[in-house]
């Protein structure tokens, strides 16, 4: 099997992991995005480097709920300057900024995407978003992090600060298809199973939202002509979501 068929079997058997193990986590952080949304609060989306993918997963696209909010600060992302954002990632004091940005309060969910689990600014960004009371819940790799001493200042890793930690259930370093004779590897797979996982719990939280009685607030693809509806919804959160 050449490493396209590997890398495929690799993501299958994660996949696979995923639904064995992490369906109650899903189902409960489903619950927590249907009762914010049920409530008129936000859920708030954020990750640094590649993890900011996730962020972008659930929001303003065909079948997106309207009420995530994806925290994308342009220093933590990856083009404007790939080498600053992995030192930024490992600064607690860049969530100060992110903050004014977006003002959780209470009754608000943040998801914070982080395969490592160990950087400063996600786990600091966890902490203080606790003491506002909003649930936190974090998406990362069990198996690396676990292995990885936490960067931030307290000792604590992302897994250890959160309310619910969902496992993308990938190998330690991501990339997970070794390279014949090199000792490298190729084949990250966080961001298939963590963008899977977002969808999984927003499909959830639309089938609770839809048999509590609330019609769920989604976009359609502004490619299969419902402009008129999605300018209704962006014109509605506009003022909560700086993005739209």
């Amino acid at each position: 099997m050449n490493l396209a068929g590997k890398y495929y079997q690799a993501v299958k058997g994660q996949i696979e992991a995923l639904g064995d193990s992490q369906m109650t986590q899903i189902e409960t952080a489903a619950g927590w995005f249907a009762e914010a949304m049920n409530a008129g609060r936000l859920v708030y989306v954020f990750g640094t480097g590649h993890s900011h993918m996730l962020a972008e997963e659930l929001f303003y696209r065909a079948g997106g709920l309207a009420r995530v909010v994806p925290m994308l600060h342009p220093p933590l992302m990856l083009h404007e300057s790939a080498s600053t954002s992995t030192q930024a990632e490992r600064d607690p004091d860049v969530v100060g900024e992110l903050l004014k940005q977006y003002p959780m309060t209470g009754g608000d969910v943040l998801v914070v995407a982080s395969n490592s689990g160990r950087n400063a600014c996600p786990i600091e960004l966890a902490m203080l978003a606790k003491e506002r009371s909003v649930r936190t819940i974090a998406v990362l790799n069990s198996e690396h992090s676990v292995k990885w001493a936490s960067r931030h200042p307290s000792g604590k890793r992302l897994g250890d600060v959160v309310d619910l930690v969902i496992d993308n259930c990938g190998v330690e370093g991501d990339a997970c298809i070794p390279l014949p004779g090199s000792g490298l590897f190729v084949g990250a797979t966080s961001t298939v199973t963590g963008c899977l996982i977002m969808q999984m719990i927003a499909c959830r939280a639309t089938e609770m939202l839809n048999a509590s009685g609330r019609q769920p607030e989604l976009y359609q693809s502004s490619n299969a002509n419902h402009d008129e509806r999605n300018a209704a919804l962006i014109a509605e959160h506009k003022q909560t979501n700086p993005h739209l």
